[in-house]
């Protein structure tokens, strides 16, 4: 599946067995998938990532799922898919009146949960996923969102600091073209130099740290000869 039109879901459940479940079956079937674990963890995740659409369990520690489909609503408009258990009927319509998309009573058949899934993502306009969405930069393991500058290996952000942003957000304004050290130094509003394009090689070294499989031979942020590096995401 091209990275373009991957579809990625967020599965936030406080119990560990059933988000490890749901996560492979929907990974199985072709999709993007990210968990947590709680609220708290969910608002993260969301803060750095855009996501399709949410499988959201209303009960849960702290902040529950009705209250977060709501803010959810407000803020992003992603589409949620509510899981509640079976005879909380309250919590359906508080959950519906919220914002959610549709509700799925506990114990479920994965299939069933599928079947929802895909029937929400036909409803919802283009206009509000992929078509005006920056795309992800995928690097491997590595996920760059551009739009937001925050970088992700798996489940785990990467922290990055100022400067390793910066070169970030050069490097994928232009995927696949090399960019000049001096090009780089200018951009960083740097005064120009030798000693400054010799420190823009120690910025690229520790940031190819936090991209590549193997630093020492870069596969994603590769270096030109006689003209500089290169970002060639996947």
């Amino acid at each position: 599946m091209e990275a373009e039109t991957e579809i990625h879901l967020l599965i936030v459940d406080d119990d560990e067995r059933i988000r490890t479940l749901l996560q492979k079956f929907l990974i199985r079937q072709g999709f993007l998938v990210s968990a947590a674990k709680d609220a708290a963890h969910a608002r993260r995740l969301l803060a750095g990532l855009a996501f399709d659409l949410v499988v959201l369990d209303v009960m849960m520690p702290g902040e529950d799922g009705i209250t977060l489909t709501g803010s959810l609503l407000r803020e992003i408009g992603t589409p949620v898919l509510l899981l509640t258990a079976r005879g909380e009927t309250e919590n359906r319509i508080e959950g519906l009146e919220a914002g959610a998309d549709d509700y799925l009573a506990k114990p479920f058949e994965p299939k069933e949960l599928l079947l929802r899934i895909n029937a929400i993502l036909r409803r919802v306009p283009p206009s509000n996923t992929d078509q005006g969405r920056p795309k992800m930069l995928y690097l491997g393991e590595v996920r760059y969102d551009p739009s937001r500058g925050e970088m992700w290996r798996g489940r785990d952000p990467v922290r990055l600091t100022a400067t390793e942003g910066q070169l970030m957000r050069i490097f994928s304004a232009t995927p696949g073209e090399p960019l000049s050290r001096a090009h780089l130094v200018e951009e960083l509003g740097r005064d120009r130099g030798q000693a400054q394009e010799r420190a823009v090689d120690v910025q690229i070294t520790r940031l190819r740290r936090k991209i590549e499989a193997d630093p020492k031979q870069p596969r994603y942020l590769q270096t030109v000869r006689g003209e500089g590096y290169l970002l060639s995401p996947d």
